[in-house]
């Protein structure tokens, strides 16, 4: 179908993933794209957040662009999320490069970017495909600690992984971020995973060669962009700039 202008093309896929798929949305130019975005979005963060930027790439300047919802999760929900076996790691390895795979089966020809928002960024490290990537863009994407997080925020996140939602995820069966005022509802293990990362002191680096895998970016010829926000409590620059480290001296923030 086409946008109210009839300049954007805008075509509703379904992306084969495991036993799953993921419910995607592609918006393009008339023209042949040059270049194509995937957003592998924010924790939590449903995939039509980003349908303005998408709206606005093919549009304005000519690019295809992705959003999509990772495995059991808005779109891309399939059953109750209490039974779901899927993790964050899942997300990283099989969701991210699948969107990827699917632009380049439609568009080999053109540069493939990925952008990534907070964890679709901070799982750039780990992802088994970056000879395919021709630019990493990371917003808002970091090794987060609790530590890092000024006052009266890091409160909250104190709650959130050490107060009362653990204890309700335990007898819920998973994250009902909804009626916690979190926004969105998450799957057990993605919930687990994300606790982890955020509360432990190297994040999920010890992980790095066990039970996931190292993206050697600093021996690829991929630029990688970091954008970190000085008002960002969420994502601080200080767990921005760790995460830029991890990608290697090429990165840019």
């Amino acid at each position: 179908m086409l946008d109210s202008n009839q300049t954007v093309l805008i075509e509703d896929v379904q992306i084969p993933v495991g036993d799953g798929a993921l419910s995607g949305r592609i918006y393009r130019p008339v023209a042949q794209p040059e270049t194509v975005v995937v957003v592998n979005s924010a924790t939590g963060v449903p995939r039509d957040y980003y349908k303005h930027l998408a709206q606005w790439l093919a549009s304005d300047r000519d690019i295809a662009c992705l959003i999509y919802d990772y495995r059991e999760f808005g779109h891309s929900k399939s059953g109750p999320q209490r039974r779901s076996k899927i993790s964050m790691a899942d997300w990283a390895l099989q969701d991210m490069p699948a969107a990827r795979a699917e632009m380049r089966r439609r568009f080999p020809l053109a540069q493939q970017w990925s952008v990534g928002h907070s964890l679709g960024g901070m799982l750039g490290p780990v992802q088994p495909d970056i000879d395919t990537i021709d630019r990493m863009i990371c917003v808002c994407s970091g090794l987060v600690k609790l530590g890092d997080h000024p006052w009266p925020y890091r409160a909250l996140a104190g709650l959130f992984w050490y107060g009362h939602v653990p204890l309700v995820v335990r007898g819920m069966g998973y994250l009902p971020g909804k009626a916690l005022g979190f926004g969105t509802d998450l799957p057990p293990k993605v919930y687990w995973q994300w606790r982890k990362w955020c509360t432990a002191p190297h994040s999920y680096l010890p992980e790095i060669g066990d039970t996931l895998p190292q993206a050697k970016w600093q021996d690829a010829d991929v630029p990688v962009d970091l954008f970190a926000f000085t008002d960002d409590e969420m994502v601080p620059e200080a767990a921005v700039w760790r995460l830029a480290d991890l990608y290697g001296p090429k990165s840019r923030p």
